[in-house]
């Protein structure tokens, strides 16, 4: 009887743990800068950003989004879709867009200041830098994300 009334009890407080607010979004930016640092001043990591071809740079940007998808899915959703798939779904997606595109704002701000990128000679590399060292630090975001 105890363990029914617990479960209800979870599926009511279950979509307020999922929404994504200020503090969240605070703790994305920390984690991506705690990744973007280290990653951002390796030189090999600039060369690979001039030589990755461009199709090579969308699957990475697809792979970024996948390994977001699923850490976000079973960290925050996994438990309560069935009880609201519509809240939740939407939840996830939120979280995960919003995860990598600061992510994907933090490397490039900190590329152009180090001044690696130069978003106005050489925007197509730059972009390939940024996407490239968006990928570590778009995890390191969501797991910073995970810390309460």
């Amino acid at each position: 009887m105890e363990k029914r009334g617990v479960e209800k009890l979870k599926r009511l407080i279950g979509p307020t743990v999922a929404q994504f607010d200020l503090h969240d979004l605070i703790q994305v930016i920390i984690g991506a800068g705690v990744v973007a640092v280290p990653t951002g001043f390796q030189a090999e990591a600039w060369r690979i950003g001039e030589v990755i071809p461009l199709l090579n740079t969308f699957i990475l940007m697809i792979m970024t989004f996948f390994f977001l998808s699923i850490f976000t899915y079973f960290r925050y959703h996994k438990e309560h879709l069935s009880a609201n798939p519509k809240y939740h779904i939407l939840e996830l997606t939120k979280r995960v867009v919003i995860t990598y595109v600061f992510s994907f704002i933090v490397v490039s701000i900190f590329l152009s200041v180090i001044q690696v990128n130069s978003w106005s000679l050489e925007a197509l590399i730059s972009f390939k830098r940024v996407v490239l060292l968006t990928f570590p630090a778009a995890i390191g975001a969501a797991v910073s994300d995970t810390i309460r």
